[in-house]
């Protein structure tokens, strides 16, 4: 394999291999392979394992309010085939791949490119450790994680909110277009919600569902179910 095709991956990795050839086996598809042991795909193995636990201990330690199935929910959105492709393609990784001539380089699936990422990853870890893994993972997958706790936030507002009325009063939250300002490619919507007839602090959004999500939050603030946010300085 040609040294420059690895110092650019290592570049793109943000490591020095002391092991050149963990790299090299981590970029040769089993298409180019003499066999399919020779190949990266034992390497992808490791790293998915590899890539999952860094995941699950960032959410364990960082996020400790979320529950078992949060976690796993959030951990398989961003260990993903699509996720792990994205990145590989987003990073030029993929690019790098060590594919048979029968192969075209163009569009190569999804699968192929989350493999190629997953087998980079173990090769990190057989060659420094999992830290220098660890780097790599949360500097490339961080906007996959806070979108996806973001994600799980916002659908558990309107949820929660709807569980506690049903339990306390029988009643379901009803949600109310208030007002709405903006050009209509820029409009912000202002929503309330109201259990029974009583009523809550509204809530401005970028889209309707945005402010049915806040709106709920502040509900759930003003029922003591959730602490309060304090106001920005």
């Amino acid at each position: 394999m040609d040294e420059s095709t690895l110092q650019l991956c290592e570049e793109l990795l943000g490591y020095h291999f002391n092991d050149s050839g963990l790299l090299a086996l981590s970029l040769t598809h089993a298409s180019v392979a003499p066999t399919r042991v020779q190949s990266n795909e034992r390497m992808e193995f490791l790293g998915d394992a590899v890539l999952g636990l860094v995941i699950c201990h960032h959410l364990y330690d960082r996020h400790g309010s979320l529950t078992e199935g949060t976690m796993t929910k959030i951990k398989s959105t961003v260990v993903s085939r699509q996720t792990c492709a994205e990145i590989a393609n987003n990073t030029g990784i993929s690019e790098l791949l060590y594919l048979g001539k029968g192969i075209v380089r163009e569009g190569i699936p999804q699968s192929m490119a989350a493999g190629v990422l997953e087998s980079v990853i173990g090769a990190v870890y057989l060659d420094g450790g999992v830290e220098p893994c660890r780097r790599f993972i949360l500097r490339t997958m961080q906007p996959y994680i806070d979108e996806a706790l973001a994600n799980e936030h916002q659908s558990n507002f309107k949820s929660l909110l709807q569980q506690y009325a049903q339990r306390q009063w029988g009643s379901t939250p009803e949600y109310h277009l208030l007002d709405e300002k903006g050009p209509d490619h820029s409009r912000c919507f202002e929503i309330g919600v109201s259990i029974g007839g009583k009523h809550f602090p509204t809530a401005w959004g970028m889209n309707k569902k945005e402010a049915e999500q806040e709106a709920a939050r502040l509900a759930l603030e003003h029922l003591g179910i959730l602490p309060t946010t304090p106001d920005e300085p």
